[in-house]
């Protein structure tokens, strides 16, 4: 028998995980510190996670969320910029797309276009005006959001009107198996790996960390529902191979028919 789950707080992403910070004012240093420290390691140990695969699905699944040329683009969460960099080949302009995120320490550690613009923030407070992108992206840093509310309010704010959004999240797998294979998988495997290949001491925690989040995040349609909450319409989920969650929402045009 599966014991519940204790609620996170209202719009919270998933309840503390107090085996890492205490409260939230620690929850924002920890990461951004853990982040900092582990930039140099992060794609290496992605590219062994994903199998090398990471950077063909990213850009399959902003393709199937509506990217298209020459569309002005924010990457949110954008970290070492994994899917800002196929953002820049789907725009064919890599000025067209502005990443934001609050570790420098990633941002520096990207191997970026330079004409692409990057800048130190976070979701819940975007430095843009409103009505400014024509997309907006977000790969696996939702579990990294202080509050869900307040951060897809600013997502709908800055995105111009029939602008499209696509969240990229791991989420965990509906049957026992695959719940269990994959949390060993990034909770053990990977973390045993990073002992032989990362040059931070810190990148094995940073992946244990990714799965106790993965697995305290609140479920996927409460995730839908906030969206819709916020003002964005045609809201939908898209499901890969039972784990990789792909929530896609268009901001309303009033100029538009329903």
């Amino acid at each position: 028998m599966n014991t519940p789950r204790p609620t996170p707080p209202v719009h919270a992403p998933h309840i503390p995980l107090t085996d890492y910070y205490q409260t939230e004012q620690d929850r924002q240093a920890y990461l951004r510190q853990m982040f900092d420290n582990t930039a140099a390691d992060y794609d290496h140990i992605e590219a062994i996670f994903a199998w090398g695969s990471g950077s063909r699905y990213r850009r399959q699944a902003l393709i199937r969320g509506g990217l298209k040329t020459g569309m002005k683009v924010l990457d949110i969460g954008v970290g070492t910029g994994l899917v800002a960099a196929q953002a820049c080949i789907l725009t064919g302009n890599a000025a067209l797309v502005t990443g934001v995120d609050p570790s420098p320490g990633m941002m520096a550690a990207s191997k970026l276009p330079d004409t692409m613009v990057l800048m130190e923030g976070r979701a819940e407070s975007l430095p843009f005006p409103d009505n400014h992108f024509d997309f907006l992206s977000m790969g696996y840093a939702l579990r990294h959001i202080s509050d869900l509310g307040v951060a897809f309010s600013e997502f709908e704010r800055v995105l111009k009107p029939g602008g499209r959004l696509c969240i990229l999240e791991i989420t965990q797998a509906q049957n026992r198996f695959g719940r269990w294979l994959l949390k060993n998988y990034m909770r053990g495997v990977i973390p045993f790996l990073t002992r032989f290949v990362s040059r931070q001491k810190n990148t094995a925690t940073i992946w244990r960390y990714h799965w106790d989040s993965i697995e305290a995040c609140v479920p996927p349609e409460q995730v839908v529902a906030t969206l819709s909450a916020a003002r964005l319409t045609q809201v939908k989920r898209h499901l890969e191979l039972g784990v990789f969650s792909e929530y896609q929402a268009i901001k309303a045009d009033p100029g538009q028919p329903n």
